[in-house]
């Protein structure tokens, strides 16, 4: 399966210069956040895939008008040709707004979804706006990572863990992928292709919203 990640600032080959057919060859497309709804709902449109996408910290605009044509995993268990994906969007709350979030009530997210967890047996990838405490994230407070992101990939050991937040342009020395026990961590700051093979499960022929967090309302709102 080949699937574009995307996050925090819009790919110019993507859309100023697209080209039809640039977009023909991805499975899925998976944004991690802070990026315009009007180039989420343009991917959708030209591609031939469905776009998945949570919101980043800047993304209050999508409250009232969200990416049309795009589907919203925030706290939200889905499978799509046999991949469990699970999304938590939002950033750790540096000050008020919505979609930014304290250590305790990301955890509080996290344990809502506790029985979709056990019923799927855990998750392949998970998609997050803000990175892990120590896996790609920064040294000032707007950009610290959530450690129960961390606690998560000890437990449940996705292969994959694609997060947005740090722009690659922060720092030019950070990796854009990193290993952490089973897990590859991937920024995926403007874009970057993920080629994986498929992954059987019993649900390989459902692409299907799984389970909801019962947490639906942004916070700080």
């Amino acid at each position: 399966m080949k699937i574009l990640t995307i996050s925090d600032e819009e790919c110019p080959a993507f859309w100023d210069f697209y080209v039809p057919g640039r977009l023909s060859d991805f499975d899925l497309i998976i944004s991690c956040g802070d990026l315009n709804p009007s180039y989420l709902s343009f991917l959708v449109t030209m591609a031939k895939c469905p776009v998945l996408y949570v919101p980043g910290n800047h993304d209050t605009r999508y409250i009232d008008a969200p990416p049309e044509g795009c589907d919203s995993i925030d706290g939200r268990i889905v499978v799509y040709n046999g991949l469990r994906i699970m999304g938590l969007g939002g950033c750790k709350r540096y000050h008020p707004g919505a979609f930014q979030y304290t250590e305790n009530q990301m955890r509080r997210r996290i344990m809502s979804l506790w029985a979709p967890l056990k019923l799927t047996g855990g998750v392949d990838i998970l998609v997050t706006h803000a990175p892990a405490k120590g896996l790609g994230d920064a040294e000032d407070r707007a950009h610290w990572g959530f450690q129960v992101f961390r606690d998560f990939l000890d437990r449940y050991q996705p292969k994959y863990m694609l997060h947005g937040h740090v722009h690659m342009t922060y720092d030019l020395q950070q990796d854009r992928t990193q290993e952490y026990g089973a897990t590859t961590v991937v920024n995926a700051y403007e874009r970057y292709v993920l080629e994986i093979p498929d992954i059987p499960h019993p649900e390989k022929d459902h692409n299907r919203l799984i389970w909801r967090s019962r947490d639906r309302k942004p916070e700080g709102k």
